[in-house]
C-alpha cells in the first residue's frame, strides 16, 4: 500500500498518524509545504519519499505535483486528516483516479449548511439553521430563526469565530468581528450538554467508537479565560441517556455515506433527552482528544486508522477500563512563563491516575488562548470511575496554576 499523506508534520497530531501508516506496512509519501528537514525527525523516519509544494492551497499546482509524483510511485490512496485539506484530497483522488471520499462526497463534511441540509432530507434532527453571506442575510436570518442563536463560519473547525447571540444588539456588536468570515451558518441555540461521537469505520461498518464529553460546552470554554477546558473520553459509552447519540450518530454517517476512516460529530443532549446534531467532520477530533481515547481504552488509535484504510481491518481488541480526561491549563497574566504550581502535590496525590503532563516549559511564551485550545499545556488523567475521573480532572483545574509575566 502506497499512502500520499497530506502534511504528515503538521498540525500536532499528523506525525503520530504519519508513524501509525507506517506501522502498520505502507509505505508513505508526504505532500507538505514545509522543507523536508524541517519536518519532525518521526516524520522523516516514517517516510518512503515527500512531495514538497509552495502552498498547499494552490490547489491547482498541488494537484499537478501530485500527478507528478503519481506517475512515478503509484499511490494506492490520497489521505488526509487536516480540515483545511479535505477537498484539495478529495480533488487529488478524483484526478489521479483513486479511491476514497471524492469532492462531492467532501462537500457536506466541509459546508454546515451543505451537511445539514442531507441530514435534514435524512430525518435527523438538526438546530434550524440558514446560510448567510452579507450583515443583511444574517439579520434575515436571525429574524427567521430566533434568539439566542450561534453564528459560525460555514467551513470552519472547532469553535473559532463561532459567537452565541442574545438579541439585536449582541448581534450588531458581532457582525464587524465577522467581516473576514466570507459565509456563515445561522443556527438555532440548542440548550444542553455537548457530547461527541468519534468512529473509525471500515466499508460503512463502525470497527471503533468514542462518545466524549466536553466540560464544559466549547462555546462558554472559548470565552471565559480563567476555566480550564475538559475533554472526557467516557468508559460506559453503553449508558441509555447517551443511546440517542449513538443511534444518531449512526444514522449520520448513513446519510453522508462515510466509508472509510476517522469521523468526529459534535451532538447536543438536552435536558428532555432529545438529541440534536451538531456538526461532523471527516477526520479525527483535535486538541489531544485521540490520546484521551487512546488512554481510556489502552489503544493505539494511530496506528489503528491507518490499519482500517491500509488493510480494512481493525484488530486491537477494544477494553474501555477507564473515563479519560485532558484538562487544558491557561496562564495568568501576559508573557513568558515564569511559574508553574501545583504540579508535584497533584502527581504525589493521584500517582499513575495522572498519565500525561505536557505544560510548556518555563522561559517560552504563553498561547494566545483564543486561538488555541492546547492553551499553555495540558494534563491527562484516567481512572475506572466517572465521579474519581472527574474529581481528579477538577483538582487539576483548580490546584494547578500556570504563572506568566
Amino acid at each position: 500500500m502506497k499512502v500520499l499523506f497530506f502534511s504528515p508534520g503538521f498540525p500536532g497530531e499528523m506525525p503520530l498518524f504519519s508513524r501509525g501508516l507506517a506501522e502498520v506496512g505502507a509505505r508513505v509519501w508526504g505532500l507538505g509545504d514545509q522543507p523536508t528537514q524541517a519536518l519532525p525527525e518521526g516524520v522523516r523516519r516514517a517516510l518512503s519519499g515527500y512531495v514538497q509544494v509552495a502552498s498547499l492551497w494552490d490547489e491547482e499546482a498541488a494537484v499537478a505535483a501530485a500527478r507528478r509524483a503519481h506517475r512515478e510511485v503509484g499511490f494506492d490512496r490520497v489521505e488526509c486528516l487536516w480540515e483545511p485539506g479535505m477537498l484539495v484530497a478529495a480533488r487529488m483522488r478524483e484526478a489521479l483516479g483513486l479511491p476514497g471520499m471524492t469532492v462531492a462526497e467532501t462537500v457536506p463534511f466541509r459546508d454546515k449548511e451543505a451537511m445539514k441540509r442531507v441530514l435534514d432530507r435524512a430525518g435527523i434532527r438538526t438546530p434550524r439553521h440558514a446560510r448567510a453571506a452579507t450583515a443583511r442575510a444574517v439579520r434575515a436570518a436571525a429574524e427567521a430563526i430566533g434568539y439566542p442563536l450561534i453564528v459560525k463560519p460555514i467551513a470552519g473547525a472547532g469553535s473559532a469565530d463561532t459567537h452565541r447571540i442574545e438579541n439585536g444588539r449582541e448581534l450588531e456588536a458581532v457582525l464587524p468581528r465577522l467581516a473576514h468570515v466570507p459565509e456563515v451558518s445561522v443556527e438555532e441555540f440548542v440548550d444542553g450538554e455537548e457530547y461527541t461521537f468519534d468512529t473509525v469505520s471500515i466499508g460503512g461498518e463502525i470497527a471503533y467508537f468514542n462518545i466524549g464529553w466536553y466540560r464544559p460546552r466549547p462555546l462558554v470554554a472559548r470565552t471565559v479565560e480563567w476555566i480550564s477546558p475538559q475533554t472526557v473520553a467516557l468508559r460506559n459509552v453503553e449508558a441509555d441517556r447517551l443511546a440517542p447519540g449513538r443511534a444518531m450518530g449512526r444514522a449520520v454517517l448513513e446519510a453522508l455515506d462515510f466509508r472509510t476512516g476517522f469521523s468526529h460529530m459534535e451532538w447536543y443532549l438536552k435536558a428532555d433527552g432529545e438529541a440534536v446534531f451538531g456538526e461532523i467532520g471527516a477526520r479525527p477530533p483535535g486538541a489531544r482528544t485521540v490520546d484521551t481515547m487512546n488512554f481510556a481504552c489502552d489503544l493505539d488509535l494511530y496506528r489503528g486508522w491507518a490499519e482500517a484504510v491500509a488493510h480494512r481491518r481493525f484488530s486491537q481488541p477494544i477494553a474501555r477500563r477507564y473515563n479519560s480526561v485532558v484538562i487544558f491549563k491557561r496562564a495568568r497574566g501576559q508573557g513568558r512563563i515564569r511559574h508553574i504550581e501545583g504540579l508535584q502535590n497533584l502527581l504525589a496525590r493521584f500517582g499513575p491516575g495522572i498519565v500525561s503532563v505536557d505544560l510548556l516549559p518555563l522561559g517560552a511564551p504563553r498561547r494566545n488562548w483564543k486561538q488555541s485550545l492546547l492553551s499553555d499545556g495540558w494534563v491527562l488523567v484516567r481512572h475506572p470511575d466517572l465521579a474519581s475521573a472527574l474529581a481528579m480532572a477538577d483538582a487539576v483545574g483548580t490546584d494547578l496554576q500556570i504563572f506568566a509575566g
